[in-house]
């Protein structure tokens, strides 16, 4: 089966109302939560892509049981201490393609007294785990090295509490110290800086013993070790990284308009609108509400034509940070100059973004200037695009495939883009949209 599109026309003007896949981050944390529990936690709009079922996989090896189907998923968990694992002298966990799996498992991994191997593809094989290994090492967990999978892991009985400065913004290190929080004896404390708070919310929600204060820069959260976690029954909303690529393509189609229905809006994953305000985008919330302490709303797009270049403010990037690479694709089009700066942590995904993003931009014709954490883009309103681009070896990033399909369906040209089976990773269903809204 061919794993490349091509895409030789720009998309035509259209009016639309879509639904997107259930939140990738919400979905992962749903699964870890409800391992911890041993009754049943059923979940509706579960993402069903590649780094969601591997997270399924690794439950499942651990000792839960997992029934899913179209519309739903079931689990009976094993309880804070793995009361049911398989008789294995070691264990294998694959985390495929997922760094938010493969940091998590780690934190739920604290009280383990077996020795475990966490294995992942070979994009995340390449990342850097040393952030979250050495403060489960303050736990009282041992390693066979720090940074990169394939890693071994042996936990202990009783972990010791901790305190934890986690100063990059990263959601996922955060979450695996929570995680490993719950399983030691007394309060652990963590300074952190702003990131996502799913975890904390889910806490909160879960009546775990959590406090948090926060300032401008910092979150402080305190977490008490517990014996027990309830069943957690959720239905997860709509996945605003997944709904960033429509909003672009919308404001970068003429005269389109377009209703994406019940996107988890929490305040730590908008940066995106926030930004693209700032460039001029007519984005609106529409019935917006609160579930199970997250905001949910409709997003109403159009169309916009007089968009600007701007300063981005640095504190919008930690809540903005999955979807830079299409933000990107607006300040192309935007008049004026566009700088971003403190971005070092792009580099750090599935491959390296932020480099990835200039080679895209120079092939539109489009200037930048980027360094190891900022890029400076030279917008350009009245570009016409008429070449051949070939997208490939950008070792299967799901975003920067995304990305290289609007930008063909937007700036017009000839693509061929490689690796369209990266999309299974975390937005299975993202052609099978474009489809409908005649892309």
């Amino acid at each position: 089966m061919e794993n490349f599109i091509r895409i030789n026309r720009k998309i035509s003007s259209f009016s639309k109302k879509i639904n997107v896949e259930g939140d990738k981050s919400l979905s992962i944390r749903w699964v870890i939560l409800s391992s911890l529990s041993k009754k049943k936690s059923i979940a509706y709009n579960i993402l069903q892509s590649e780094d969601v079922l591997s997270a399924l996989d690794c439950i499942k090896i651990l000792g839960s049981k997992v029934k899913i189907s179209k519309n739903k998923c079931e689990i009976i968990g094993n309880g804070l201490n793995f009361e049911n694992f398989k008789n294995k002298k070691k264990l294998i966990l694959n985390a495929g393609n997922s760094g938010t799996l493969g940091r998590l498992i780690l934190g739920l991994l604290i009280n383990s007294k077996k020795k475990i191997k966490l294995i992942g593809d070979k994009s995340l094989s390449k990342r850097d785990f040393s952030r979250v290994t050495i403060p489960l090492k303050k736990f009282g967990a041992k390693f066979n090295k720090s940074k990169n999978l394939p890693i071994e892991m042996e936990g202990l009985e009783s972990p010791k509490r901790i305190d934890y400065l986690e100063k990059r913004g990263s959601a996922q290190c955060k979450t695996a110290v929570m995680l490993a929080a719950l399983k030691s004896k007394g309060i652990t404390k963590i300074k952190a800086k702003k990131s996502r708070d799913h975890t904390e919310l889910l806490f909160k929600y879960l009546k775990i013993p959590i406090k948090i204060k926060k300032d401008r820069n910092f979150d402080y959260i305190s977490i008490n070790g517990v014996k027990k976690i309830k069943p957690l029954n959720y239905r997860i909303p709509g996945d605003i990284s997944s709904c960033a690529f429509f909003i672009v393509l919308t404001l970068l189609t003429k005269n389109s308009q377009l209703l994406i229905k019940g996107i988890n809006i929490n305040p730590s994953r908008t940066g995106v609108i926030r930004i693209l305000k700032m460039m001029g985008a007519k984005i609106r919330f529409i019935n917006q509400r609160k579930y199970k302490g997250e905001k949910i709303s409709d997003i109403f797009v159009k169309s916009s034509t007089n968009l600007k270049g701007i300063n981005c403010p640095t504190n919008y990037n930690s809540s903005a940070i999955d979807e830079f690479l299409v933000i990107f694709l607006v300040a192309a089009k935007s008049k004026g100059i566009s700088y971003f700066k403190n971005l070092s942590e792009l580099n750090q995904k599935e491959s390296p973004r932020l480099i990835w993003a200039s080679k895209i931009l120079k092939l539109l014709g489009i200037k930048n200037i980027t360094t190891k954490s900022s890029i400076k883009i030279y917008g350009n309103p009245n570009l016409n695009f008429n070449k051949k681009i070939i997208i490939k070896s950008f070792l299967k990033d799901h975003r920067v495939f995304m990305m290289s399909v609007v930008a063909a369906l937007t700036f017009g040209g000839e693509w061929k883009i490689h690796d369209s089976n990266s999309i299974k990773t975390s937005f299975p269903k993202f052609l099978e949209i474009l489809k409908k809204i005649k892309a």
